[in-house]
C-alpha cells in the first residue's frame, strides 16, 4: 500500500475510537491481565491490512508507520507523552555521510506518524487525534534539523560520548535494555513531534514552518 492510501485510510479514522477499532479487528489491548503496550500500532496495522506481528516496526516499502500518544495536561491542553524513535545511530555512518545522504535522512522521510490520546491507563477510550509527516521539502525544517545532525556529527568526530542532551529538535539517545547498553538512536523531540501535529507550532528563524 502506497503512503498517500494509507493517508486516505487512516483519515477516515480521525476523532474516532481507537480502542472500539481494536475490538472490531480482534486486538487485545489487555492480554492475560497484561497491557499489550502495542496494542495502538497493532491496530492501525489490521486497519491497513498488514497482518498482526509481522514486524516490530511496520514497513509499507516506500514509508515506515508510527505511532505516538498525546495526554492531557494539568492545563486540559494536549502535550506530547514522548520522545519518538527515528531510527539507529551508526557513528560510521554518521561521519561518512551528509545529512541528505542519512539513514536518518531517509528515515524522516519515510515516516507516518500517527497519533492518539492517551486518556488513562484502563484504556477506556483513546481517540485518534492526527496524521503527519515529516515535511523536508520546507527548508525552515530542513536546515534546522540538519543543524541537529551536524550538532551531533560533531560530537561524534571529537570522539567524546554522545548525550541526550544533543540537539534541539532531534537527539541521540540510548537504546536497548539496562543501563549498560550502548546502542543510540536518534529521536524526535516532544517540540518537534508537537510542532508535526499542529500542537504546538515552532518559529524557526522567526519564521513559523508550516508542516
Amino acid at each position: 500500500m502506497e503512503r498517500a492510501a494509507a493517508v486516505e485510510l487512516l483519515s477516515q479514522l480521525l476523532q474516532q475510537d481507537l480502542v472500539a477499532v481494536a475490538q472490531a479487528h480482534g486486538v487485545g489491548i489487555f492480554v492475560n491481565g497484561k497491557k499489550n503496550k502495542g496494542w495502538a500500532g497493532h491496530t492501525l496495522e489490521r486497519v491497513l491490512h498488514l497482518p498482526l506481528n509481522s514486524s516490530r516496526a511496520p514497513n509499507f516499502g516506500s514509508w515506515e508507520l508510527k505511532s505516538t500518544s498525546l495526554v492531557y495536561g494539568r492545563d486540559g491542553q494536549l502535550r506530547v507523552k514522548e520522545t519518538v524513535a527515528i531510527t539507529m545511530l551508526d557513528p560510521v555512518e554518521i561521519l561518512q555521510k551528509e545529512f541528505e545522504e542519512s539513514h536518518l535522512y531517509n528515515k524522516l522521510r519515510k515516516t507516518l506518524l500517527v497519533a492518539r490520546i492517551h486518556e488513562s491507563p484502563e484504556e477506556h477510550r483513546s481517540i485518534l487525534h492526527s496524521i503527519a509527516e515529516f515535511d523536508l521539502d520546507n527548508p525552515a525544517l530542513h536546515a534546522a534539523l540538519k543543524a541537529d545532525y551536524e550538532t551531533i556529527r560533531t560530537e561524534v568526530r571529537s570522539g567524546r560520548a554522545l548525550s541526550g542532551r544533543l540537539g534541539q529538535y532531534i537527539q541521540p539517545r540510548t537504546k536497548g535494555a539496562g543501563h549498560g547498553s550502548t546502542s543510540r538512536a536518534f529521536y524526535a523531540r516532544k517540540e518537534l513531534v508537537a510542532h508535526l501535529l499542529n500542537i504546538t507550532p515552532i518559529s524557526f528563524d522567526d519564521e513559523i514552518v508550516v508542516s
